[in-house]
């Protein structure tokens, strides 16, 4: 209907009488107790986090599925977070099953291991697990390397993604021969067989635990991260001797802003979200008013910061874009469309949003997670009182209809009716027209319900 100016437009309705979505949004009662609600929450979850044990032990990492632009993240998350607790952490273990991944996301994590002071230890874990082609060269990176019983590594020859949609591996001497050099000097700084880690990218060899320690590529086989940890305590590993008998393992739980990061890294994830954007903005476009144009962009931006966009760029974008499709919704008849649209760019852009890199004398690690919670929180609260309002706009359009009076009543000018404008009639919005100018703020008179507007005249005019 287009009599009227808010989502509630169509006044033969029951259920909201004299509210429409645009005054209940703009309510002061509404953004106060919207206010007091976001300040308790930030207030409760900002509370101090407890301290750490001060007990020394080992900081645990998973990189579990495939190594993308998340993984680098994770990684350094846990370095940095290893690195403010000091001596409460003696050594880093990442706990590799993976299939492999980029050769760019590799070497940085490689370059991270190199950087940290704490000694590194990669272990294929757990029994079945499998750290094939990037897993192989991170482990074989590690200051320690060392696999569960059952587990395999290998097969890192480099491949691409073929147009069927499947991957074909690469023969160009440039690239191979720049991946062996760098899993041979990884290998060879730490000590381990360069001539197997050779074979790894030019025979695709897969070894299992057994042979891969016969043939001197890993160190250590251990059943469980506390008997590797017994196995290797004594060993000196960047000038630091370590002390790890018994001691406990603390898996690392990264931010909440990098775990949804890891979901929208994942290969599968951002070919269907490109995708599904690609065909929503087609779709949009050629059938315009629908909103899949909305959620085509959505779609685009959470699929670009997957691939390795600039996370903050990309939330920032995300914020901006949810605001202004929920103002959009505002003035518009997408029914909630926009809106829904708009709140999911709000809920993924204040995830990402929450920083993980303060130095640890300006926000401590322990408060990382409560400043997510206290970011997001006033989303959903949003998205909460939203979803209220559309409830009561849908009520309000497919209630039955009321026997309202028009004829004689009298209603106040909100737009200048030149002829046509809008007008409040018992509290709801009415497009109307008049045979003359009506200055915005005066009164006229309902002559008639033509259809979806209202015939009205200046009320001094029709009192005569």
């Amino acid at each position: 209907m287009t009599a009227s100016r808010s989502c509630s437009d169509g006044i033969e309705m029951a259920g909201w009488p004299g509210r429409s979505l645009r005054s209940l949004v703009f309510s002061p009662f509404t953004l106060l107790l919207l206010l007091i609600l976001s300040l308790l929450s930030v207030a409760f979850l900002s509370a101090p986090a407890y301290c750490a044990n001060s007990t020394a032990s080992v900081l645990a990492v998973k990189l579990d599925g495939s190594i993308t632009p998340a993984s680098d993240d994770i990684v350094l998350a846990a370095i940095d977070d290893a690195a403010s607790q000091g001596a409460n952490y003696q050594a880093l273990m990442l706990l590799l099953d993976t299939p492999g991944g980029g050769l760019a996301e590799t070497t940085t994590i490689l370059k991270l291991m190199e950087e940290t002071e704490k000694p590194v230890i990669g272990y294929v874990y757990p029994e079945g697990a499998t750290a094939w082609s990037a897993g192989t060269i991170i482990l074989q990176g590690s200051d320690v390397a060392a696999m569960a019983p059952h587990t395999i590594i290998g097969s890192a020859q480099p491949v691409k993604l073929s147009p069927l949609g499947g991957t074909e591996p690469i023969n160009d001497s440039k690239t191979t021969n720049a991946i062996v050099a760098l899993i041979e000097e990884k290998a060879r700084a730490h000590g381990r067989n360069t001539t197997a880690a050779r074979e790894f990218v030019l025979s695709n060899l897969n070894l299992n635990a057994d042979e891969a320690k016969k043939e001197g590529v890993i160190e250590y086989i251990s059943p469980n991260p506390e008997d590797l940890l017994n196995q290797v305590s004594g060993l000196k590993v960047k000038n630091t001797t370590l002390n790890t008998r018994g001691v406990e393992v603390k898996l690392f739980e990264p931010p909440l802003s990098l775990q949804f990061l890891k979901i929208l890294s994942d290969p599968t994830i951002v070919g269907l979200l490109m995708l599904v954007g690609l065909y929503a903005l087609i779709f949009g476009f050629s059938s315009p008013g629908i909103g899949a144009e909305a959620f085509g962009v959505v779609a685009l931006a959470l699929g670009l910061i997957g691939l390795g966009f600039n996370v903050n760029l990309g939330a920032v974008f995300l914020l901006l874009l949810g605001l202004g499709l929920i103002l959009a919704e505002l003035h518009s008849h997408s029914f909630g469309i926009l809106a829904v649209a708009g709140l999911i760019c709000v809920v993924a852009g204040s995830i990402l949003f929450v920083p993980t890199s303060f130095p640890q004398w300006y926000v401590p690690g322990g408060y990382q997670r409560s400043m997510a919670l206290a970011i997001i929180l006033p989303s959903l609260i949003l998205g909460v009182f939203l979803a209220f309002a559309l409830y009561k706009v849908a009520r309000a359009r497919f209630a039955p209809p009321q026997n309202i009076r028009f004829e004689g009543e009298e209603a106040e000018v909100l737009d200048r009716l030149d002829p046509e404008g809008y007008v409040l009639f018992q509290g709801e919005y009415w497009q109307a027209v008049a045979d003359e100018f009506v200055e915005k703020g005066e009164q006229v008179v309902v002559l008639a319900k033509e259809g979806t507007k209202l015939r009205v005249k200046r009320k001094a005019v029709a009192d005569q």
